[in-house]
Parts: C-alpha cells; structure tokens; sequence
C-alpha cells in the first residue's frame, strides 16, 4: 500500500494521504549539535521544504529557528512519523528530542 506525501501551502503543512498532519509554527526540542551553540535546540518549525521516507520513517527538511539563542536555518532532515503496515503514524513531537537523520549541508 503506497502513501502519499506532500508538502502544502507553501510549505507550511506535511499532507499524508491528503490529510493535513504536521504544521508549521510547532515547537521541536532537536538534538543537532551543528546548528546552534544550544545543547539541545528549541526549534521553531517555520517552514518545510521537502519530505522523504526511508525505512518507513517519514523525515521532513524544514527551516526556522531556536527560540533560546535566535540562530535561524535548517538542521536537516527531521523524522516526524513512520509509516507501519501501510498507515502513517506521527512521533510525539511535543515530548521526545528529534534527531535529523541527514545533514542540510550533505549531497
């Protein structure tokens, strides 16, 4: 079973399955240690630029800026969900630490 995904409204929503199922405007604790002198960085997601998926997990590339110490740009990509036995589940956005799974600045 195939899922679609797609960013919407000028990169402001992750659609799946034509379903609008992460936004912008959402604040993301990220442990991604080059992109900010923070330890863990308070993210806030003020737009996506593209999806992947691989191994099932869903990983969105999206730029903003950590909230502590206001360096802005994009720290890779960041899972957001998994797609199990053909369904998309989301991640606990709101209570885990988000690794990116690739770099902005690798091919």
């Amino acid at each position: 079973m195939s899922v679609a995904l797609r960013i919407l409204d000028d990169g402001a929503w992750l659609s799946v399955n034509d379903q609008r199922r992460v936004s912008v405007s959402e604040l993301w604790r990220v442990n991604a240690p080059g992109f900010c002198e923070c330890e863990l960085v308070d993210f806030l997601a003020e737009g996506f630029t593209e999806v992947t998926a691989a191994d099932n997990e869903v990983a969105i590339e999206t730029y903003g800026q950590c909230i502590r110490c206001g360096v802005s740009g994009v720290p890779g990509h960041l899972p957001v969900g998994a797609i199990i036995q053909g369904r998309y589940r989301d991640y606990d956005r709101e209570n885990v630490v988000l690794s990116p799974v690739g770099r902005a600045d690798q091919p």
